[in-house]
This record gives C-alpha cells, sequence and structure tokens, in this order.
C-alpha cells in the first residue's frame, strides 16, 4: 500500500460533514467502519463510543485543512504535528497479499498502529498520511472546495497546483454561477447604458416650440 493512500483517510473523515449545510454524516458505528475501507480487520475494533471520537479528530484535522487553506502554513503543520505526538505509528516493510509474476512478495511501506481504539488507529493512519503527502507535495496542496456551500476537503494533485474544487460537479456549478453572473453584470450594464443614452436626447414632448415651427 503506498504512503499516498494513506492521506485520503483524513480526506474521507473530514468530508462526512458539512458545516455550510448543517449536515454530519458520522452518525453511527457502521459509518465509522465504512471509513476504514479494505481494512476490515481494524473496522471491526470499532464501536459506538468511537463515533464522537471520530468527530473530534475529524474537527482538528479539517484545522489543518483550514489552516492551509488560509495560507497559514505555521499553523497547519502545528496542528498536524500535534496530532502525530498524540497518535503514533510505526511504519514497516510489508509484502502481504501482493506477488509478482514470480510468486515473490512485492514489498512496501505500511503503517502499522498500536491503537486502543479504533478512533486512534485511524487518526494515527491519517494524521501521518497527510504528514507525508504535505512533507512531499507543500501545505498549499491542502485545499478546501471553493464552490460555496461545499468547502470539502481534498488533495491538490494537479501538475500545475490549480485545483480550486473537490470534484467536477462543484467546478462546473461554479463555473455555471460565475458564467450567470457576468451575464447579470453585463446585462446591468446596458441597462444602465441605454437609460444614460435616451436622457441625451432632446425632448419632443408636445408643446415644445421649436424654430421654423412657429406662427403655424
Amino acid at each position: 500500500m503506498e504512503l499516498a493512500y494513506y492521506s485520503d483517510y483524513a480526506v474521507r473523515l473530514v468530508n462526512t460533514e458539512e458545516p455550510a449545510r448543517g449536515k454530519d454524516a458520522l452518525t453511527s458505528v457502521e459509518v465509522v467502519r465504512d471509513l476504514f475501507g479494505p481494512s476490515q480487520s481494524a473496522a471491526r475494533r470499532a464501536t459506538d463510543a468511537d463515533v464522537t471520537r471520530f468527530r473530534s479528530v475529524r474537527a482538528r484535522l479539517r484545522a489543518v485543512f483550514e489552516a492551509a487553506d488560509s495560507g497559514d502554513e505555521r499553523l497547519a503543520v502545528d496542528l498536524l504535528n500535534s496530532l502525530l505526538l498524540e497518535f503514533p505509528v510505526s511504519p514497516q516493510i510489508s509484502g502481504h497479499d501482493f506477488r509478482d509474476d514470480d510468486g515473490r512478495p512485492l514489498w512496501h511501506m505500511h503503517l502499522a498502529d498500536h491503537p486502543s481504539n479504533a478512533t486512534a488507529g485511524y487518526a494515527a493512519i491519517a494524521a501521518m498520511g497527510l504528514a507525508f503527502h504535505l512533507t512531499e507535495y507543500g501545505v498549499d496542496r491542502l485545499g478546501l472546495c471553493e464552490a460555496p456551500p461545499c468547502r470539502n476537503a481534498f488533495l491538490d494533485t494537479s501538475t500545475n497546483r490549480s485545483r480550486r474544487y473537490c470534484s467536477d460537479r462543484c467546478a462546473t456549478r461554479a463555473n455555471v454561477a460565475a458564467y450567470r453572473a457576468r451575464k447579470r453584470l453585463e446585462a446591468d450594464r446596458s441597462e444602465k447604458t441605454g437609460l444614460a443614452a435616451d436622457s441625451t436626447q432632446p425632448s419632443t414632448a408636445q408643446g415644445d416650440r421649436r424654430p421654423g415651427l412657429s406662427g403655424r
């Protein structure tokens, strides 16, 4: 399993909540277990008590993304370091379940956790994965979606550091909103220009006395 995979643990957890919409999907132990993905052995450790603990870790992880998104690099690092200190892991070389054509193990780095509960195990992996991503690609690669009211977390893997949205759906929605706003602005400007032009025309109202018409 590549280390980059672990950073997605943080994104998955943070995005179980949509604060601007008042939505929270983290409501049961089943949701907690689903967050572990294919790591079913770790998921089985989850209990109802982990729902509250997961929410606490989620808030701390979101704070990392918020600091990074606002450009506060030092705060993002400090917040992530506090998670790493509280939830440590042990990197190990592993080759389980992966074999090449000759049947030999495909060695890779694995983050082994030794948690007292499911939350501690998940938090350790999420924090370490995010730390690897941050140090490898930069703090500015941790983003929050710019399409309001979404604000979902994402990891920018674009070649030119240009990602602004968490998904194609949000990008499309934001582009459509921007297009409509431009059209409204153009229409307002056209209307104001037309009114200004009308105000400069000479009056032709009944009763006007114009040269050459008197005495008729």
